[in-house]
């Protein structure tokens, strides 16, 4: 089906599916697309996206929906928000109506900390991906998910999600196990030639990314999965290029933290030198050239540097209050913000380190097994053997500005719900920047 004519001025649209706490979301709102629909589950993460809609996704905002069947709002309406199972929706008053449908389909069945049972596990929404995409037809569809899916164990099952991808349209019959609809996705798949565009197939980039080499100031790998209608001659081989050009580097931040007067520490200039002698002694003394900017650090995001924004430095914790839930935000209008007592470093529990990019957030369904919620402070005391730095745990806000969202983002719920919120969520800066090249390859396309 032929796409509707678009005005030049109207902004491209989205439909944002397993929307979470709104990372994705903010991402491609940011990147200059109207949102036309969010699905969400979670009944947390829907308040969530409810409460910081009106300053993260838009003066339009948002509205719930019981509609299965809902239709795209009109200019200066709210999306609509269907608060449920998204295999229960009929999305096919979207169709030729959406530029990018983006999501990231639950990661529990392809991560350790889900136990990893793939296709097996009944968690494992691609499908619904797939269904979505044959009764929308988008122009783009943007997947994030846990670099689970590129262990040997899921390798054959994660082709089958690209080959249904490029083809979801030769849907599976659900008594037909899945090895046998991939032969048969394979079979067609070696008859089909490039240069025959169809509104029917996509052509799909798979791209490993480690968000801190985007400017997240955070390891975080995962994998991105682009897909581009047919028909639309996108010139993939240029995008995936340009995607996959690394922007930032470790050997970068080293270089910028190399001398002693190097920008970081003109960046940082109340870090004490004890911590700048420290640092500048395990940087090893050949480094390598590049084009690069620095890696992010926790402290940059702390300070306000954590994105290309500046944003202004969160208050700093009173040490002397570091065994209180005390809100350390309030008095200045920081929302969460908030100390919380008992962490703790012990092996294989090892804290942040202010000077590096954050530790992977992680929802914690088991828990947080490695420190990934703990950072090491400047602050140090003496015992009879050395010097020992203090520890604390990060704040909501602490951790949402690793996550790169913005201050004016409300995480609804208990600490321990806001936090598996934000370690569900793709990076704000991480979405926008995939956001905004989809855009770009498609306005080439359009000419």
């Amino acid at each position: 089906m032929s796409d509707l004519v678009k005005d030049a001025k109207e902004p491209r649209t989205s439909v944002e599916l397993f929307a979470g706490g709104g990372g994705l979301a903010m991402a491609v709102h940011q990147a200059g697309f109207r949102p036309l629909l969010f699905n969400e589950f979670n009944k947390r993460a829907c308040e969530t996206l409810v409460a910081s809609a009106k300053k993260t996704l838009g003066e339009d905002g948002l509205k719930i929906t019981e509609d299965t069947k809902p239709v795209p709002p009109g200019q200066g309406q709210p999306a609509p928000l269907y608060p449920g199972d998204v295999r229960d929706l009929d999305l096919s008053g979207f169709e030729g109506k959406v530029d990018i449908l983006a999501g990231g389909p639950p990661c529990q069945p392809f991560s350790a900390g889900g136990v990893a049972k793939g296709d097996e596990d009944k968690r494992n929404m691609f499908p619904a991906v797939f269904k979505a995409v044959r009764e929308m037809r988008p122009k783009a569809v943007i997947c994030e998910n846990v670099r689970g899916l590129l262990r040997p164990s899921f390798a054959e099952y994660f082709k089958y999600i690209q080959n249904e991808l490029r083809l979801p349209f030769e849907k599976r019959d659900d008594e037909v196990p899945w090895h046998e609809h991939n032969a048969h996705l394979n079979r067609i798949l070696g008859t089909l030639s490039d240069d025959k565009g169809s509104s029917d197939r996509y052509r799909v980039v798979m791209i490993p990314v480690n968000a801190a080499n985007y400017g997240v100031p955070q390891v975080r790998n995962r994998v991105v999965l682009i897909a581009f209608r047919t028909d639309l001659n996108v010139d993939v081989e240029a995008f995936e290029k340009e995607v996959k050009t690394q922007r930032f580097s470790e050997a970068a931040l080293l270089r910028s933290m190399r001398a002693e007067d190097g920008p970081y520490w003109q960046r940082h200039t109340t870090v004490p030198g004890y911590i700048r002698e420290e640092i500048r002694r395990q940087i090893p003394k050949v480094i390598k050239e590049d084009d690069c900017q620095p890696w992010r650090t926790l402290r940059d995001a702390i300070q306000g540097y954590g994105t290309d924004v500046k944003l202004p430095a969160l208050p700093e914790v009173d040490l002397e209050r570091l065994d209180e839930k005390f809100d350390f935000g309030d008095e200045v209008g920081v929302v969460d913000h908030i100390g919380w007592p008992g962490a703790r470093i012990y092996k294989g529990h090892t804290p942040n380190r202010l000077d590096r990019p954050a530790k992977t957030v992680k929802a914690g369904v088991h828990g947080v097994p490695g420190g990934e919620s703990v950072m090491l402070l400047d602050q140090r005391v003496k015992t009879s053997e050395d010097w020992v730095h203090l520890h604390r745990y990060m704040t909501v806000r602490e951790t949402a500005r690793v996550m790169t969202f913005p201050d004016e983002w409300l995480g609804s719920g208990p600490r321990g719900e806001q936090m598996r919120q934000l370690g569900n969520a793709v990076p704000v800066a991480l979405g926008e920047f995939f956001a905004k090249a989809v855009a770009e390859a498609l306005d080439k396309a359009e000419g």
